[in-house]
């Protein structure tokens, strides 16, 4: 918890390099854990329990106290595994960073991971009267003056915070308070916050408690949307304390019901997929190669009742029908310049494919005395670009399990689940800054905000939006920000090692995703480098299995200059390329990481891509298990997300991934993960002594693998994955 008088220190310390102010911090409990194979009552074993049952008796069991469980919580359709999200409460409130996840399959906890406060009842502030404020808004609990001393806070330049100091009074006034008018049982509503100076949209606010060394403490949490930040952050009703703060915007510095009626595909003139950027290869003609089980309509149709609010068409459709885009809008992606780098999006320039939806466009830059002019005007084939390369990763996401039920990013869900209305939002050549990345991931309803920039490393300059891997990293964002917590928690993956994870899982999944040839052990692979103009990336070394090329282990991260996320990062995502190098050492590798395309009758045909499909005892399906490496390590690492705690560290991160593969191939793979986690250092007995909320501590490798793997029998091979 930081008192407002460090706040200058706290934005020193996590200020972005490339100019897009930041703040994220908070406090993580000691006890925190995540627990595999939890020690249960025999009769919590009962095969045929309900799942929610199940989880209301295990909390009975290890908690005593108030809760309640989250409606974001489901159940994996591929794994059979149910995610049940437990918020902790206390007099009706909910203790924001009070967190269980339990994951349950067959009427068996698997494993759980735990956050709740468990200190003496002696809790800081625990009388409280509801919305006095807006009763008397001169009153000492006006919570319009802890929000504007907040603003000020986060206002994006000397000058913004100038001009709030200086007419403070008048901006207090013009703030609106609006209660909510509909409630969810077990909830607190919210309360709105209109014209909030250098807020985009109303501020959302409801009272309840965050943890303390010393008890609980009350408090307002406000979700604050600006141009360049979202920001999720608890502020004492005084505003003399801020205990935590997220930014939803993170960097990269540097059924079938629904039918199309015109199944004609659309043509794009553009670098295709795995062609990580304008160094690896050429333009080619592609087409709209969109997955029929992750985007049924394909990727420029939406169904009239999803259309995004404020849109207006020249002829407005019936509720029933499906609207056909000619430009770079549909159900998954919507993809536009924004040279101005404001918040509007709806009506920005987008390239227009006719009726034949061919996107063929020029892109031949040339040195120029105005780069930026320059880019401008190949805008048509960058947004196309980044339209494919979104839709792709949607799906491609899409089949290792990023759906509707567990957060994914949609305007129409097909009746599957989850909460819609939330595609994402591309912006090409964003105009609000160069030489960066960054997306916005909001809770699951809400539409994710990616913004694309251009590159003045070189002349002509490079467009961020033709390098592939920056473009996956930032998806990656939502990905894991949606999958870790629950989809409709995005403060899990703010700061310390948790946000640090939250980098490396985009680096990893782009990395593989760029890899032709996955068993070359030689390989190396820098993030970044096309548009940064640097052999070596962004990155403090390229991604290699050679100690000589990256020599990063989990001690790096008590090295100077990797207290910050995008540091910490890199050693996550290098821990990663090592233990997928151990599962295609065994396993080979997929040419291609798109599953095979459903059947007309729904099934998924296994061809060369997943082990033939297998049935328990009582006819179910089992989930499908890739064959190769590549393909296996992505399905683990995004299971693993769905298993593994709010706020994860290292450890809980790579045992949920190791129980990922418990679930899925029986544990197969155990010491082959093992041994990948070891040889950087994260081994059984690695430790941190001293850790700190913000991720401080002493870390100590650890290379050894567990008595159970040390063994002369053979490595598992292909035939028994």
């Amino acid at each position: 918890m930081l008192p407002t008088g460090l706040i200058s220190l706290a934005l020193l310390l996590a200020g972005s390099v490339h100019g897009r102010k930041t703040m994220g911090w908070g406090h993580t409990s000691s006890e925190h854990r995540f627990v595999v194979h939890p020690q249960v009552p025999a009769s919590f074993l009962a095969e045929d329990a309900a799942p929610f049952d199940v989880a209301r008796q295990f909390m009975n069991h290890i908690y005593p106290g108030d809760y309640r469980i989250r409606q974001d919580s489901y159940t994996d359709k591929a794994t059979g595994v149910t995610h049940v999200y437990v918020k902790q409460q206390h007099q009706g409130f909910d203790v924001f960073d009070g967190n269980i996840n339990i994951n349950i399959k067959d009427g068996k906890v698997l494993s759980y991971g735990d956050s709740f406060y468990k200190g003496t009842s002696n809790r800081e502030g625990s009388q409280v009267v509801l919305n006095s404020f807006a009763a008397d808004p001169s009153s000492p609990a006006d919570l319009r003056k802890t929000l504007m001393n907040f603003m000020i806070i986060a206002a994006p330049s000397d000058r913004a915070t100038s001009e709030l100091e200086v007419n403070f009074s008048q901006y207090l006034e013009g703030i609106e308070v609006t209660p909510e008018s509909h409630f969810v049982e077990g909830e607190q509503p919210y309360t709105y916050f209109s014209n909030v100076p250098t807020a985009v949209s109303p501020v959302k606010g409801k009272p309840g408690y965050v943890q303390t060394e010393s008890g609980l403490k009350f408090v307002w949490k406000f979700e604050v949307e600006m141009e360049d930040n979202w920001y999720e952050v608890a502020l004492t009703p005084d505003g003399d304390e801020i205990p935590f703060v997220v930014d939803w915007a993170a960097d990269s510095p540097i059924p079938d019901t629904l039918k199309s009626k015109d199944p004609k595909p659309a043509t794009y003139l553009l670098f295709p997929w795995g062609v990580n950027d304008p160094s690896e290869g050429n333009r080619s003609y592609v087409y709209e190669n969109y997955d029929s089980l992750a985007s049924p309509l394909g990727w420029h149709k939406i169904p009239a009742s999803s259309l995004p609010s404020g849109y207006f068409a020249p002829t407005p459709p019936k509720k029933g029908d499906i609207v056909n885009f000619t430009t770079t809008f549909g159900n998954n992606v919507f993809a536009h310049e924004n040279w101005e780098g404001r918040n509007a999006w709806l009506h920005n320039e987008r390239p227009d494919g006719g009726k034949g939806l061919n996107f063929s466009y020029p892109y031949d830059p040339q040195q120029s005395a105005d780069g930026q002019a320059e880019a401008h005007k190949f805008i048509n084939n960058t947004v196309a670009q980044l339209f494919y390369t979104s839709n792709l990763v949607h799906d491609l996401f899409y089949r290792y399990g990023f759906d509707e039920l567990s957060g994914n990013f949609q305007q129409h869900n097909f009746g599957r689940g989850g909460a819609e209305g939330d595609a994402v939002i591309a912006n090409a050549q964003d105009g609000s800054g160069y030489n960066n990345a960054n997306f916005m991931t909001p809770p699951d309803g809400q539409n994710g905000r990616c913004r694309m920039y251009l590159w003045n490393t070189a002349s002509p300059y490079r467009d961020g939006d033709l390098e592939a891997g920056i473009v996956i990293h930032e998806l990656a964002h939502g990905l894991s920000t949606r999958l870790t917590g629950g989809p409709r928690d995005s403060s899990c993956l703010g700061w310390g090692e948790s946000g640090g994870m939250g980098e490396g899982w985009g680096d990893f999944l782009a990395t593989i995703i760029r890899t032709h040839n996955a068993t070359d052990e030689e390989i190396v692979l820098p993030m970044g480098a096309w548009a940064a103009n640097r052999d070596k990336g962004i990155r403090n070394y390229p991604y290699s299995t050679s100690l000589d090329v990256n020599p990063s282990t989990y001690k790096t991260l008590d090295r100077p200059g990797y207290f910050g996320v995008h540091a910490i990062g890199e050693v996550w995502a290098e821990i990663l390329w090592v233990v997928s190098k151990k599962l295609i050492a065994v396993h080979n590798s997929s040419d291609t990481l798109f599953p095979p395309k459903p059947l007309d009758d729904g099934t998924i045909p296994s061809e060369d891509f997943y082990l033939p499909p297998s049935y328990d005892n009582k006819g179910r399906a089992e989930p499908l298990v890739p064959i190769h490496g590549n393909s296996l390590i992505v399905q683990l690492v995004l299971n693993g997300m769905k298993l593994q705690p709010c706020r994860p560290s290292f450890f809980d991160a790579r045992d949920a991934i190791i129980q990922a593969d418990e679930i899925l191939t029986g544990g197969n793979n155990t010491c082959l993960l093992w041994s990948g986690f070891a040889e950087r250092g994260l081994g059984p007995d690695a430790r941190v002594d001293g850790r700190t909320p913000w991720g401080g501590g002493i870390r100590t490798n650890d290379y050894s693998v567990p008595l159970s793997c040390i063994t002369d029998e053979p490595e598992p091979t292909p035939d028994t994955l």
